[in-house]
């Protein structure tokens, strides 16, 4: 497995960098100091072109997904070809001290239509009390270390693979070599999946045998109290405009992103390009680059799909220091893939991944920058008394905060039909987020992204274990 990781992966095979590249990333630095520049000739407007910038490019972005989300849930969806068999799915749970968790997100597995042929746990070096609840709820013998064990007594579908403690990837790629399904699913032990999971995301794979990964709906929850619901509130609708993203580049041909939480992947594709690369933060985040890049380098016509019927819900970070780390991991990550794989930015070789996505990815890199900068302008306007300036911006923001909240709701109309949930979308709160939103949870979103700047050029980011707040706590 790590000899293919090492074939397959750019960051021990680099690639020559088209000079397209470097004047992508480029320009979004020269045009953030020139936007500084103004702020000092000019005592108008213009003087905040940072904030115009940081505006400008996330409308257009908006509008990008607005265009192609529009017949979101017009459509049936796939239909499995009558003559191919029923794709065998496998899910792997890879899991690190996740004892009071566990049971719950099995139950929750084997509750579903069609239940996977195999359940794996990728155990990653558990010291609480993991041996023992599998002993006791599913009579599971303790194997040696890196060894199977026998099929559960109780369930004969779940099986355990002991591992020394070396990360969530090294897990998953020991899973992967015991797994004997057609698909495999890796789903988070904090991650819940909804009725009729696994019956969208095998209708998904059937129907179309170029599918290599796709990934689910998640849904974030939180624990009780005024800060968990205050971190849900506003994830809750972050993850709608997310995964309504991820839609409309999947149109493209351009996703991404198959979330780790919940994804799912063609066994044989997932060997061919080896597995999870465990030197990575974000290893889904940087295997579907790898995916993308052999089926350009073969001539294959794989292609990767947010699933909309399957969805799940996840634990998600309850609080202002859980909430930074876990930003801090994923942008730091996935600045590491967007640096490994930028040969691919403007390159035509890979499609519109090539020549839209990768660029739009090289310039969210600084768009924390530019939201942090442009909000810390408006607080500077406003302590120096420049109320006249300082207004204007604030016109300008409402302006934009008005265009998001019809954006917003006529998106969560089409989620609830694309997903067919939408429980906890009132319109209400929709709108109190869209006000809300640049003024607190942004900031702190942005807060966490510039950390993650930090964590990829000095290299101090490892995983780290998420304290639980919903599932863990019984919700």
């Amino acid at each position: 497995m790590h000899r293919s990781l090492i074939a397959e992966s750019p960051r021990f095979t680099p690639r020559p960098v088209p000079l397209r590249a470097y004047a992508i990333a480029g320009a979004g630095v020269l045009l953030f100091a020139l936007t500084l520049v103004q702020l000092a000739l000019r005592s108008d407007l213009w003087g905040w072109s940072v904030g115009l910038a940081y505006i400008l490019y996330d409308t257009v972005l908006l509008a990008f997904t607005a265009w192609h989300i529009r017949g979101l849930g017009n459509a049936p969806a796939p239909a499995a070809d009558a003559t191919v068999a029923r794709p065998t799915l496998g899910v792997i749970i890879a899991a690190h001290n996740e004892a009071g968790v566990l049971e719950t997100t099995i139950a929750h597995l084997m509750a579903q239509e069609g239940p996977p042929e195999q359940i794996l746990i990728a155990d990653d070096g558990s010291t609480d009390a993991t041996a023992d609840m599998l002993a006791r709820a599913y009579g599971l013998i303790t194997p040696d270390m890196g060894q199977l064990s026998a099929p559960a007594s109780g369930l004969p579908v779940l099986r355990w693979l002991r591992l020394p403690h070396g990360g969530k990837a090294r897990a998953l790629n020991a899973a992967i070599q015991c797994a004997e399904t057609d698909l495999v699913l890796t789903v988070d032990a904090d991650t819940l999946l909804d009725p009729g999971a696994l019956t969208a995301m095998r209708a998904a794979f059937a129907a179309e045998p170029e599918l290599v990964a796709a990934t689910g709906v998640l849904v974030p929850i939180c624990g009780p109290g005024a800060k968990g619901r205050f971190f849900e509130w506003f994830q809750r609708y972050e993850y709608v405009r997310n995964f309504l993203s991820r839609h409309a580049w999947m149109q493209v041909r351009s996703l991404l992103l198959v979330s780790g939480a919940f994804g799912a992947y063609r066994l044989s594709a997932l060997l061919k390009v080896g597995g999870f690369d465990p030197g990575c933060l974000v290893e889904d985040y940087e295997l579907i680059h790898r995916l993308h890049r052999h089926a350009a380098d073969r001539g294959l016509d794989w292609r990767v799909r947010v699933v909309g019927g399957a969805t799940a819900r996840t634990d998600a970070p309850a609080s202002f220091l859980g909430f930074l780390k876990q930003r801090r991991r994923w942008f730091g990550g996935y600045l590491q893939t967007q640096y490994w794989n930028r040969d691919m930015i403007g390159n035509a070789r890979f499609g519109t991944l090539g020549t839209a996505h990768m660029p739009v990815k090289t310039l969210d890199t600084l768009q924390p920058v530019y939201g942090i900068t442009a909000f810390a302008i408006l607080i500077w306007l406003l302590a120096t008394g420049r109320l006249f300036t300082a207004g204007a911006i604030v016109g300008v923001m409402l302006a934009k905060v008005v265009l998001d909240l019809s954006f917003h709701l006529w998106s969560l109309h089409l989620y609830r039909r694309w997903t067919g949930h939408g429980t906890g979308l009132s319109t209400r709160w929709a709108l109190l987020a869209s006000i809300l939103e640049p003024f607190s949870f942004q900031l702190l979103r942005h807060a966490g992204a510039i950390w993650g700047w930090h964590a990829f050029l000095t290299g101090r980011e490892t995983w780290g274990r998420q304290h639980r707040t919903a599932i863990g706590a019984g919700r």
